[in-house]
């Protein structure tokens, strides 16, 4: 027999799934009673209605009750409303039932005639009860369900009883009540409700108690409501903080949000939901029916914010112990607080919320007073510096509020915590600070920042500080370079950054000559988008040139570290002995990020040995420190060494993680981009996706140190040149060239240089191709800078092909096989399989012996290293030379699914491409890309590929 399907539950109803499923199986066995508790919000009502819905889907009656919160209750109201709609036969009604036509006019008619008064009115009573159980006997199969039985009136309560005791044959009674907050009293009954059930021995009531939804159920229900299919863990986690996972009020929540549309974040910048009124309604009215001591504690309470012990509760609300204790007696037994290790809170934030409302505002400072005074003597733990802030903010004592964020800040520098202190600096300039204390907490903040990945807040606090004009020449100095750092290091602000720290100098040699050296040496630094190599040249000997003056170990040895980092950029062969003259007692953050910066420099120079020592003592620096922006900085640099040395397994995950992770730090997030997009083309032969990621990482990098910008044109060209588009891709060295040029940095073409030799001679250039090489030979005189002549060797080797095909046994064979052998040593295993690409089509070209077996040495160098894409590139050399290639099995089918290669082939085919073009642009043959078009409509149930846009989707 097939099961039925499962039936879809509501959004409202997440994480309900297995107790309804388990509440309809007890239902099914008769008779039954069900008991069904929990706090007000959780969520009972709406399982009742669902449970009873698809108890009357199966072909059962229900009947459902609800008792109201009153003063004066009419006795058995909830009873007589539901039983108003019932239908009964009325052959199967006895004499007794008459006595409910008073009660029940709708029933009139069914109902046997009325019998005689009774003399008694307490025996006129018990027949009513008599009749109402004979009555709903007499329904036969039926679901009785009568919710919030906390409000329930004495003669309801009485017939529940008399029910329970001796039920129906065919009943299946259903019974919700809020849950009573203290312990049961001997008044409970056992089954959770607020009077005591007396079943038969063949009736076992199910008894369920609705918990709050926890973090992943919120998660659900909030994305089913907000119809999308997943909501952000962030978000998640502060709207279950918010409304303490109960049903109801998440869902009020969310229909009071002010763009359902947009799936809200939960990131620290969003503004606070709105409160619900019929949140706040339910609160206030609990408030109300506390006697004056419980408000106060609860005013206290909601004032504090977090849990807090009886005697801090009592402190605020100006109580002694004994009255705090009764007063929270009194809150407990309404629900209004919870109680948990010792401590009292409210369930959810946003009933907090509301009893904070609830205080009058004059009021509020007198409460936020007593608290930051309380805090301070309350002993245990850490001194609560940030909470006695906020309270002091509250209270209206800005002073006080500001020497303790200051003093958190501080406390949090010590520790190493930078993120934590730059944002409690910022929120302590924030709170009005004096002229003095502000100068003083700028200074603290530019120096913490640099270590923290801070937003743009951090730059514009500095400026307007020193907008102020207040500060001395040291502290405007020591910002103003501290600023350019961080303009460089974080903002995308690249030449800017660098005029900054060039204008803090004139202030800092006023002061202090280390600082002065300090910046010199730090805008020494080269990068491609700013200033001449030999203008950062003369800034390194102005700092050379003052460091014998400079008496500070720490200043002294930043600026040896920040020298030693410009040499090697430049491939200055005394770059390693600028190295050995580092201090050894280097550790730290200063260990971290100069080591970081060698390792940087040592792989783009070709000295894999070098970055090996220099990375590792760099993540060794860096596991001790807690600096986020220095994690990031040797976490990208690592990333590139793995690209570089052909460690490609798993990077492309751990790239995206970081690019995903650092987009508030330009130039880690440009690196993140460049490798996602380098090994999306190699190891996926993704060209449009790679494209696109190259060019959001040109786009993003600020002060690019000869990687982002040079490794992506390099790769656009091979794309280029690959489809057979020479002139595209000379066109895309162009701008990189200009930057090289510019600024004299030879050493950084190691990408760029040999496809743009490439690219120059098949597009016919083959003067600018030579001119471009000797360009090359001449920059890269007297620098220490393997990498520079590997990619020389190479160009020279491709060089050839403009001399004749008579060279290509000669002299051609010693360059390629020189120049592949020196990528060898290098440990760079792509240039390497590049370059006996070229030379084994060289030789194809010219009917010379070997250009197989070179080029299959190729193809197996990629294929060490899973460059697929390239693999496929030098297996269409091959054919296009008549050499046939051995075909790997293929991979199982997608069926009636698009493979990634149809869905590539069908994207481009979908923006008009030709197939001749989509063959050069995957690296294909012409009679493949057929095929795929071909299976790619078949799959698509299209006619044309015209229509194929509109059906691909994203």
């Amino acid at each position: 027999m097939n099961a039925d399907p499962p039936i879809p539950l509501p959004a409202a109803l997440a994480g309900r799934s297995a107790l309804l499923d388990d509440l309809r199986a007890e239902l099914g066995r008769r008779p039954s009673v069900v008991v069904i508790t929990g706090e007000a919000g959780v969520g009972k009502s709406r399982l009742v209605r669902e449970l009873l819905t698809r108890t009357r889907s199966s072909g059962t009656p229900t009947l459902a009750a609800r008792c109201q919160e009153s003063d004066a209750p009419f006795p058995y109201a909830p009873l007589i409303e539901a039983l108003s709609l019932c239908r009964p036969r009325p052959g199967d009604l006895p004499p007794v039932t008459g006595a409910l036509r008073g009660l029940l006019p709708e029933l009139a008619g069914l109902l046997p005639p009325a019998p005689p008064p009774a003399d008694d009115p307490l025996a006129g009573q018990h027949r009513v009860l008599r009749a109402l159980c004979a009555l709903t006997a007499s329904l036969g199969r039926v679901v009785v369900a009568v919710e919030d039985l906390q409000w329930a009136d004495e003669n309801t309560v009485a017939f529940l009883r008399a029910v329970v005791s001796d039920p129906p044959p065919d009943l299946g009674l259903v019974l919700t009540a809020r849950s009573h907050p203290l312990p049961h009293t001997d008044a409970e009954g056992g089954d959770g409700l607020p009077f005591p059930l007396r079943p038969p021995a063949h009736v076992v009531p199910a008894e369920r108690r609705l918990a709050p939804l926890s973090v992943a159920e919120t998660g659900a229900m909030a994305a089913g409501l907000l119809g999308t299919r997943a909501v952000p863990e962030e978000f998640t986690d502060r709207l279950h903080r918010l409304t303490g996972g109960l049903p109801y009020v998440i869902e009020e929540v969310l229909r009071g949000w002010p763009d359902t549309t947009a799936c809200p974040t939960g990131t620290a910048g969003e503004p606070e939901p709105p409160l619900p009124a019929s949140v706040r309604r339910p609160v206030v009215e609990r408030l109300r029916h506390l006697p004056s001591d419980a408000r106060r504690v609860v005013a206290a309470a909601a004032v504090l914010g977090d849990p807090a012990p009886v005697h801090l509760l009592g402190a605020v609300a100006g109580l002694n112990e004994q009255e705090t204790r009764r007063a929270l007696a009194a809150a407990l037994k309404e629900g209004v607080v919870r109680a948990a290790d010792g401590t009292y809170a409210f369930p959810y934030g946003l009933a907090r919320r509301a009893a904070y409302e609830a205080v009058a505002e004059p009021e509020r400072p007198v409460l936020h007073l007593r608290a930051a005074r309380a805090l301070a003597r309350h002993g245990g733990g850490p001194f609560p510096l940030v909470r006695v802030a906020e309270h002091y903010r509250c209270a209206g004592l800005r002073t006080e509020a500001v020497r303790c964020l200051e003093a958190a800040a501080d406390r949090a520098a010590r520790d190493g915590d930078a993120g934590t202190a730059t944002a409690r600096y910022l929120d302590a300039l924030r709170g009005g600070p004096s002229a003095v204390v502000r100068d003083r907490l700028a200074l603290k903040l530019a120096r913490v920042a640099l270590n923290a990945r801070p937003g743009p807040q951090v730059p514009a606090a500095l400026r307007e500080v020193l907008d102020q004009r207040s500060l001395g020449p040291g502290p405007s100095g020591e910002i103003r370079l501290l600023l350019g750092l961080l303009l460089r290091n974080q903002s995308g602000s690249g030449l800017e950054a660098l005029e900054e720290i060039a204008r803090a100098v004139p202030d800092l040699l006023a002061v202090s000559t280390g600082q002065a050296a300090r910046a010199l040496a730090i805008i020494a630094i080269p990068s491609l988008k700013c200033w001449p190599v030999g203008e950062h040249r003369r800034l390194l000997a102005e700092a050379e040139r003052l460091l014998p003056r400079v008496d500070e170990e720490d200043l002294r040895t930043a600026v040896l570290a920040n020298r030693a980092t410009a040499l090697a950029l430049m491939g200055d062969p005394s770059a390693w002995d600028a190295v050995a003259d580092l201090p050894d007692a280097i550790t730290g953050e200063a260990a971290a990020r100069v080591h970081a910066n060698l390792a940087g420099a040592a792989t783009a120079l070709g000295h894999p040995g070098r970055a090996r020592a220099f990375q590792a003592r760099a993540w060794q620096a860096v596991r001790t420190n807690h600096a986020p922006y220095l994690e990031a900085f040797v976490e990208t640099t690592d990333m590139l060494t793995a690209f570089t040395s052909g460690r490609w397994a798993g990077l492309l995950e751990r790239a995206e993680r970081a690019e995903e992770q650092y987009q508030d730090v330009p130039d880690f997030h440009a690196e993140a981009l460049l490798v996602c997009g380098l090994l999306r083309l190699h190891t996926k032969g993704q060209t449009d996706v790679a494209r696109r990621l190259l060019e959001r990482a040109v786009h993003t990098t600020a002060l690019d140190t000869g990687i982002v910008l040079t490794s992506a044109a390099a790769a656009v060209m091979r794309v280029h040149l690959a489809a057979d588009r020479p002139a595209q891709a000379v066109q895309a060295a162009e701008g990189v060239l200009h930057h090289i040029r510019r600024t004299g940095a030879w050493v950084w073409a190691t990408a760029l240089a040999p496809p743009a030799v490439q690219a120059l001679i098949r597009d016919g250039r083959d003067g600018e191709a030579h001119r471009l090489v000797a360009e090359l030979a001449d920059g890269i005189v007297r620098r220490d800078a393997p990498a520079a002549r590997a990619a020389l060797l190479t160009c020279r080797a491709l060089l050839t092909a403009t001399t004749g095909p008579q060279t290509a046994a000669g002299g051609s064979d010693a360059l390629y096989a020189a120049a592949a052998d020196a990528w060898a040593a290098l440990e760079r295993p792509y240039e390497a399989a590049y370059v006996r690409e070229a030379w084994g089509l060289r030789l194809l070209a010219a009917g010379a012996a070997g250009g197989r077996t070179v080029l299959h040495e190729a193809i197996a160098a990629y294929q060490d290293i899973d460059a697929v894409w390239d693999v496929l590139r030098c297996q269409r050399g091959l054919r296009e030379h008549g050499q046939v290639t051995v075909r790997r099995p293929g991979a199982l089918g997608y069926g009636d699914h698009l493979s990634p290669r149809e869905r590539a082939v069908a994207r481009l085919a979908s923006l008009g491409l030709s197939n001749r073009e989509i063959a050069r642009e995957l690296v294909l043959s012409h009679r493949t890309v057929e095929h795929h078009v071909a299976r790619a409509l078949r799959k698509l149930g299209l006619s044309s590929r015209t229509e194929i846009g509109s059906q691909l989707g994203p």
